[in-house]
C-alpha cells in the first residue's frame, strides 16, 4: 500500500506541475513607461522552454487571443511557457505598427540592422541597432530564458515563415494550423534573425495570422499546435536521455548517392527529395550473414543489388551485432533503401544473423535492438503497431509504390509471428 500511495502522490505532483499557476513579472518598460510583462507557466525545471510573443507591431494584435488560450491550457509534461502579450504596449495603445518614438521594433534588432528613413515611416529601424527600450527588454528576456522554441505572431500574410528556423518544426506547426510554410525575404534587423543567429541551437519563427480578429476556434488551433510541437520537443529531449550507446560506422552517402536516392524517390514515391522528413515506421531486418563485416560491406558498396538491379545500393540506418553493439551507418535525416514501398518514411534496423530465431534467442542482441527501437519510437513519436518486420511491409498503411511490378514485393525476414512477440517485448518497458 505504501508503494501505491507513493505512486499516487507522484501522479498528483506531476499534474500540479503540468498545470502550475501562472506567474507574471515585469521584464521591462516601453518608451512611455508601460510595463512589458512575461507570464511563466509550468515547472521551472521543465527542460523545454517556449517563448510566445503575441505582438511586436501595435496594429497586429490577433496573436493576443493565442496568448489568452495558452494562459489557461493544460501543459504537456516537461514544458514551460513564457508568454508575452505584447512587446509594444505603446503601439497597441496608439494602434500603430511602431512604438511611441515611431520605430518599427522588428527592424531594430542588431542582426543585419540597416538605418534610414524617418520616425513613423512603415519600417523605420530607429537611430541605431537596439536603440529602443522595448528591444532591450526582449533581448534580455531571451538571454535569460534561452527558449528552445520562440513564436512571434504577426499579421496579415496567412503563412508560417521558414526562414532561419528548424524547418521540420515549422512545417509541423503549419500543417497543424492549416497555413502554408513559406520562406520570406531576409529582412534587416528582425527579432527572429537576431535570435536564430545568437542562439543557433534554438528555433524562432514567425506566424503570420490572417487580417482581423482571430476566432476562438483559430486561437484554440494555434495554441494546440504550439503545445503539440513543444510536447514533441520535450519527448525528443526525454528520448535523447534514454539513447542507447551507438557506434558510428558510416557508409559512403555523399552527393552521388544522395542524388541516386532522390531519383529513386521520384520513381517509386513521386517525391522530389532525399530527406526522411516525417518518419512513421521502423522496419526490423535480418542480415542473413553470420558477422557484421559482410553486411556493412554490402551496404557501403553502393552497387546495384542482385535482386532489383537498382541504384542506390541497399542500406540500413543501423546494424545490431550479435554481441549487442549498435552500429549507425547513415544519418537519420536521409532516406535509406531497405524496404520496398516504405523507404520514404521508415528507419531500417538490420540484425546480424541467419534467421529471426537467431535474434530472438540472443539476449544481448535482442535487448540492444529493443532499446534502439524504443528510443526511435520515443524520439519520433512512432507507434508500436508501426514497428514491423520486413515480411510485414505490404500490410503497413504507409506502404506506397508507383512501380507496378514491385507493389507486392517483400522479403521473408522478421515474419508476423516473430514480430508479435517482439512488439510484446517492446511494450514491457
Amino acid at each position: 500500500m505504501a508503494d501505491v500511495a507513493r505512486l499516487a502522490l507522484a501522479a498528483v505532483l506531476a499534474v500540479l506541475l503540468m498545470t502550475a499557476p501562472a506567474r507574471a513579472e515585469v521584464v521591462g518598460h516601453s518608451v512611455q513607461g508601460r510595463a512589458i510583462t512575461a507570464t511563466r507557466r509550468g515547472a521551472p525545471a521543465a527542460p523545454v522552454r517556449v517563448l510566445v510573443v503575441g505582438s511586436i507591431h501595435g496594429d497586429e494584435v490577433a496573436g493576443h487571443a493565442v496568448i489568452g488560450r495558452l494562459r489557461r491550457a493544460a501543459l504537456p509534461a516537461g514544458v514551460q511557457l513564457w508568454l508575452v502579450r505584447t512587446v509594444n504596449p505603446d503601439g497597441v495603445a496608439r494602434g500603430t505598427r511602431q512604438n511611441a518614438r515611431g520605430v518599427d521594433l522588428n527592424r531594430n534588432f542588431p542582426r543585419r540592422w540597416r538605418g534610414g528613413g524617418r520616425p513613423f515611416d512603415t519600417y523605420y529601424p530607429g537611430r541605431s541597432a537596439s536603440s529602443e527600450r522595448e528591444t532591450g527588454a526582449l533581448r534580455a528576456l531571451v538571454r535569460r530564458v534561452h527558449p528552445d522554441i520562440t513564436v512571434y505572431y504577426h499579421q496579415h500574410m496567412r503563412l508560417v515563415n521558414l526562414s532561419g528556423a528548424d524547418r521540420a518544426l515549422v512545417r509541423d506547426y503549419a500543417r497543424r494550423v492549416g497555413l502554408p510554410a513559406r520562406t520570406l525575404p531576409a529582412y534587416h534587423g528582425t527579432a527572429t534573425s537576431w535570435q536564430n543567429h545568437a542562439f543557433p541551437a534554438t528555433s524562432a519563427f514567425v506566424v503570420e495570422l490572417p487580417a482581423g480578429p482571430l476566432s476562438a476556434a483559430s486561437a484554440r488551433r494555434h495554441a494546440g499546435a504550439l503545445l503539440a510541437i513543444a510536447a514533441g520537443r520535450a519527448s525528443a529531449a526525454a528520448a535523447a536521455a534514454r539513447r542507447p550507446h551507438v557506434v558510428w560506422r558510416r557508409i559512403p552517402f555523399g552527393r552521388d548517392r544522395q542524388a541516386q536516392m532522390r531519383d529513386y524517390a521520384r520513381r517509386h514515391y513521386g517525391l522530389d527529395h532525399v530527406r526522411l522528413i516525417d518518419p512513421r515506421v521502423i522496419v526490423e531486418h535480418v542480415t542473413v550473414t553470420s558477422t557484421f563485416a559482410p553486411a556493412w560491406s554490402t551496404f557501403a558498396s553502393d552497387a546495384r543489388d542482385p535482386e532489383l538491379h537498382e541504384l542506390p545500393g541497399t542500406c540500413a540506418h543501423f546494424i545490431v551485432d550479435g554481441d549487442g553493439t549498435i552500429y549507425q551507418l547513415v544519418s537519420l535525416r536521409w532516406m535509406c533503401r531497405h524496404t520496398v514501398g516504405l523507404n520514404w518514411t521508415a528507419f531500417g534496423i538490420e540484425h546480424v544473423g541467419l534467421s529471426d530465431g537467431a535474434l530472438m534467442g540472443d539476449r544481448r542482441q535482442l535487448d540492444a535492438s529493443l532499446a534502439l527501437t524504443r528510443w526511435l519510437m520515443d524520439r519520433y513519436a512512432i507507434e508500436r503497431r508501426n514497428v514491423i518486420g520486413h515480411n510485414e511491409s505490404l500490410s503497413s498503411p504507409y506502404h506506397r509504390e508507383r512501380v507496378a511490378r514491385l507493389r507486392h514485393q517483400t522479403h521473408g525476414d522478421m515474419k508476423p509471428a516473430t514480430m508479435r512477440r517482439y512488439r510484446r517485448l517492446l511494450a514491457a518497458r
